[in-house]
């Protein structure tokens, strides 16, 4: 390709071609919208036996065998392949990679991606990689969008911004090994919370926001986040926990922070608890803020999103008859973000997901009202409407935190399926649901950040 930009509105013949290896979720919604944007040479592949789905997947793109025909043809080539299987892939079609060719990964941990490219890829080969910080149900336009000018020239950089500039989204530069730590800050606490959130309401048979445990603003958040992520894909979640040693250290740092927070909790410790809790939030959520108004909408906003069929009236009446809740799962994220010297604020203008925004978001709306802090505190103390549930939560956690280290993909796997199986009625409600209230908070925030105006969460 020249020096000059490319553009999808160019005659075929001056654009670049563009190439995908693998056509999952990701894969998929890279192809739909580039084709969408008037790119008209893109190839893409996927496994043998996934091949008469992909021909049918995505009209305007055409569909080749394997990446042997994609790499030796594409000027821009992307590999979406969960990082379990990267290095096996990488090194089946790398060495027929175009000379020339700017190669990228969408991988969601960035260490074996590089290690594999830079071990098969020829020398005459540029890589410029990327990752979108959000999954495939997410529209791009605003999302951070990770590039990665790793063994490449400006050039080479300029035609991947060119590539996926349709996409609406906000580029955002790192290295690799910056990549997998911010990465590990914004994502692995986070899922490591809803995860065991899933598994610990799993273990008690129950839906619990049918019960009038868990309903209304922040609990509202809570339950959507964690069907959105048990109705997702395992191994979305399980490369960046399993190979990522920052998210190693940050989920074992969190069931730590969960079980000790309990026994305080048990031991009656109401001083002990309160000292922890509040020196985290000055950790973590300093005096002043940060500059910036609250993250997450008011909660009579977020009681609009409420699962279930109910009626306005009824919900108001649940939501007032609901008994306090101790938080444990977000008191021990704030925890473990203050154990770790970790400051999460600092990460949501460099790359945070739709879903880590919100959940800081509640952590946010807790930890700043000393009202609801304290309301939490003296829940944990003295009510036991949520006592078992903040048990099998503890048990949960260090389930997940074992899991993990133990490295096991299909342990991973297996955990997840079987706590997704029990949730799978509620899937559908759940991502229309969460959908609309992701795009209502993100638009909200976008539209306060532009006018400079604030809100306050009660």
């Amino acid at each position: 390709m020249s020096g000059a930009h490319v553009c999808p509105t160019a005659p075929p013949e001056e654009q670049p071609c563009i190439g995908l290896i693998g056509m999952g979720e990701m894969g998929g919604m890279y192809a739909r919208r580039l084709s969408e944007a008037g790119w008209k040479r893109i190839l893409v592949c996927d496994r043998p036996a996934r091949f008469e789905a992909s021909v049918m997947s995505v009209p305007g793109v055409t569909v080749v065998q394997d990446g042997h025909y994609v790499s030796r043809a594409a000027d821009f080539i992307v590999y979406s392949v969960e990082a379990e299987f990267i290095d096996a892939v990488v090194a089946q079609y790398g060495p027929s990679t175009k000379v020339g060719a700017v190669v990228g990964g969408q991988t969601s941990v960035k260490a074996p991606e590089q290690k594999a490219f830079e071990k098969y890829l020829p020398s005459d080969v540029e890589i410029v990689s990327c990752h979108s910080l959000h999954g495939p149900s997410v529209s791009p336009e605003g999302q951070p969008l990770v590039l990665i000018q790793h063994r490449a020239s400006d050039r080479s950089l300029r035609l991947v911004e060119d590539i996926l500039r349709p996409f609406g989204s906000r580029y955002v530069y790192m290295a690799y090994e910056e990549h997998d730590v911010v990465t590990a800050n914004t994502q692995a606490v986070t899922h490591a919370a809803f995860l065991s959130m899933g598994t610990a309401w799993h273990a008690s048979l129950s839906y619990p926001w049918e019960q009038g445990l868990y309903v209304g603003g922040i609990e509202t958040v809570k339950v959507n986040i964690m069907l959105r992520i048990y109705a997702n894909k395992w191994h979305v979640y399980a490369g960046l926990a399993i190979l990522n040693p920052s998210a190693r250290i940050q989920i074992d740092q969190y069931s730590q922070s969960c079980t000790e927070i309990f026994k305080l909790m048990l031991e009656g410790k109401k001083d002990a608890l309160k000292e922890r809790l509040f020196r985290a939030r000055d950790k973590v959520f300093p005096a002043g803020g940060n500059g910036k108004c609250p993250i997450l909408l008011s909660e009579s906003i977020l009681d609009q999103f409420t699962l279930g069929s109910k009626s306005t009236s009824q919900s108001s009446a649940i939501i007032k008859s609901a008994p306090p809740n101790s938080h444990l799962s977000i008191l021990a994220m704030v925890d473990s973000w203050a154990s770790l010297n970790i400051l999460p604020l600092g990460h949501l203008a460099l790359a945070a997901t739709p879903i880590f925004r919100m959940w800081i978001g509640v952590a946010e709306a807790l930890c700043r009202s000393e009202e609801k802090l304290n309301r939490a505190i003296d829940a944990a103390i003295s009510d036991t409407a949520h006592r078992s549930d903040d048990l099998e939560f503890v048990v949960a956690a260090r389930g997940w935190s074992q899991c993990v280290s133990f490295g096991s993909f299909k342990l991973y796997e297996e955990r997840f399926k079987h706590t997704a199986e029990f949730f799978k009625g509620r899937f559908l409600e759940a991502t229309v649901v969460g959908g609309k209230m992701i795009k209502t908070i993100l638009d909200d925030a976008a539209l306060r950040e532009k006018e400079g105006q604030s809100i306050i969460t009660r």
